[in-house]
């Protein structure tokens, strides 16, 4: 197996990318983002290499973003125009390695979620093709947080304050990935998946924290994309808290496992 470093040309220069090549012929492909609130996060962290590492060793060929943070003077799209940059790279680079067209999915994770569901909606705005399905894990998609159902309600209701992302930590997050509080309008669809129109959107697998004030986020999403005819598997993972892909052990193994199966099957799945 090869893990190598890469730079992919972008329209606000050079992203970086982190390529987990398997032994032999790629059974699939994953464009891959991690999350951090747009704001932190890199390559090393588990939710990036553990994951990537873990698909490579089953045989998937992973394509992890480095994507430029949300800062002081880089603010959307910035991160979206890198996870595009890199999308239109890794789905080449697959496909030159033997890696069927259906078989290329992109995905991401919280934040990184959020962006790659943006760069889908993007893709579909401009004509482009889509990715074949879509991956998402405890994704953040509303700048104003929905309504969690009683089940998520009351799974977080046993977390400590700080860990409950309230409707004021969501507002700031958006606020540092925007520049500033959205305007009247409202903030631009791709920055804010789960308010925009889906139709066209492909097979996604909406992967869930139990315990997590953004699962009503993702839940909502879910919930419109089959309103839009999105063929769509959504899992709440039992026992876990946002970010649990950043935490190796049994309930990460079990989420991959999960995640290995869609991305081999979803072609069949969703046929």
């Amino acid at each position: 197996m090869i893990v190598h470093d890469e730079r992919v040309p972008g329209p606000h220069g050079d992203v970086a990318v982190r390529v987990y090549e398997p032994v032999g012929t790629p059974v699939a492909a994953l464009v891959w983002a991690h999350g951090g609130g747009f704001a932190a996060g890199d390559l090393d962290m588990p939710e990036s290499d553990a994951v990537a590492r873990r698909l490579q060793e089953n045989g998937v060929l992973v394509v992890a973003v480095g994507y430029r943070l949300a800062g002081p003077g880089t603010y959307y799209p910035v991160p979206s125009d890198d996870v595009l940059a890199a999308w239109r790279w890794g789905r080449e680079f697959a496909l030159a390695a033997g890696v069927s067209p259906g078989l290329v999915q992109l995905g991401g994770a919280s934040a990184g979620g959020n962006l790659a569901a943006g760069a889908v909606l993007r893709l579909l705005a401009d004509g482009e093709q889509p990715p074949a399905a879509v991956f998402l894990a405890y994704p953040t998609l509303h700048d104003v947080p929905p309504e969690p159902s009683p089940a998520a309600a009351a799974a977080v209701a046993g977390l400590p304050p700080d860990q409950r992302w309230t409707a004021a930590d969501v507002a700031a997050m958006y606020a540092g990935y925007l520049g500033g509080p959205a305007g009247p309008d409202g903030a631009p669809a791709p920055a804010v998946p789960g308010t925009a129109d889906l139709t066209g959107f492909p097979p996604t697998f909406v992967l869930t924290s139990e315990a997590d004030g953004l699962r009503a986020s993702a839940d909502e999403f879910a919930r419109r994309l089959v309103l839009a005819g999105t063929p769509v598997f959504s899992c709440c993972e039992p026992g876990t808290e946002h970010g649990h892909l950043n935490r190796p052990g049994p309930r990460f193994d079990a989420s991959l496992r999960r995640v290995l199966r869609w991305i081999e099957a979803a072609p069949d799945l969703t046929a």
